[in-house]
């Protein structure tokens, strides 16, 4: 699993199809012909802080990295949004639902 770096490929994503849940938003984009999976994180500031910030972020990274590999597809590119009180907040085990959730609706679409 690659990370998202560049702004280009943030703002393609952004572009792409996107569902939400209770603790986060997730967009997805079919990068045809291309191999591997790719994801990218973010939370704005009204998250809170940058501690606030950074603790979503990493809940965020290890449910991609629990996640993605049995619910993602290959060739695709997804971005994680971190949401205000909820990502942080939100018990584990239900913010890996929700993104399993989140994928099926983006795949079956």
């Amino acid at each position: 699993m690659e990370v998202i770096a560049k702004r280009r490929d943030f703002l393609l994503a952004a572009r792409a199809r996107r569902q939400g849940s209770k603790s986060m938003m997730v967009q997805g984009r079919d990068r045809k012909d291309e191999n591997g999976l790719r994801v990218g994180f973010t939370c704005s500031k009204k998250v809170g802080n940058a501690v606030a910030r950074n603790r979503a972020k990493r809940r965020l990274r290890e449910a991609a990295r629990l996640v993605l590999p049995l619910h993602g597809r290959e060739g695709w590119d997804y971005v994680l949004i971190g949401r205000a009180t909820e990502t942080a907040g939100r018990p584990f085990d239900a913010l890996q639902n929700d993104l399993i959730y989140a994928l099926k609706k983006i795949h079956g679409k």
